[in-house]
């Protein structure tokens, strides 16, 4: 049992070696307390800033929390999968590549090796609307528990024609 188990542990941690994270970098922005802990880290609420690493003039806030105490203080604390997302059009629109519907634009561990946290991308054809979802996942369960955000793609200082979200998809 225990070779099982070994053999399940090593091919997940050879999987999420393969995995290649999004090239998108998070900012922290602001941390605030939720929970006050005497000896330990408080538990947080978390916002960060990133900027969509193929879609240039789009920019996305989310906002997670990170647990304190002894797990939170040695990074071991599985988090919780509330996402909270919001997405803006920050300039005029230019794509630098194809990208697939449901392409991840970021992705962040969020307990030591099982569960981790994705933002991704898709194009809402008809409407001309970039959809941004973020989500959890976890090797064996996944949470439902998610949060959607649209940039609908307007012209942006008499710079033209917006860009086609659908000339972008593969």
């Amino acid at each position: 049992m225990k070779a099982i188990v070994a053999a399940l542990v090593a091919g997940t941690l050879g999987l999420a070696a393969l995995a290649t994270p999004a090239a998108a970098q998070e900012d922290l922005i602001f941390k605030k307390s939720t929970v006050w802990k005497m000896l330990t880290p408080d538990h947080k609420l978390a916002v960060y800033g990133i900027d969509d690493p193929i879609v240039e003039g789009v920019a996305c806030h989310y906002t997670v929390p990170e647990k304190g105490g002894v797990a939170g203080m040695f990074g071991v604390a599985e988090e919780v999968s509330e996402i909270s997302l919001a997405c803006r059009q920050i300039g005029p629109i230019r794509f630098k590549e194809k990208s697939e519907q449901g392409d991840v634009v970021f992705r962040e561990r969020r307990s030591l090796i099982w569960k981790r946290m994705q933002i991704v991308r898709g194009c809402d054809v008809k409407r001309n609307v970039l959809i941004y979802m973020a989500y959890s996942d976890k090797l064996i369960e996944g949470s439902p528990q998610n949060s959607t955000s649209t940039v609908p793609i307007m012209p942006w200082g008499g710079v033209g024609e917006p860009a086609k979200c659908a000339d972008w998809i593969k």
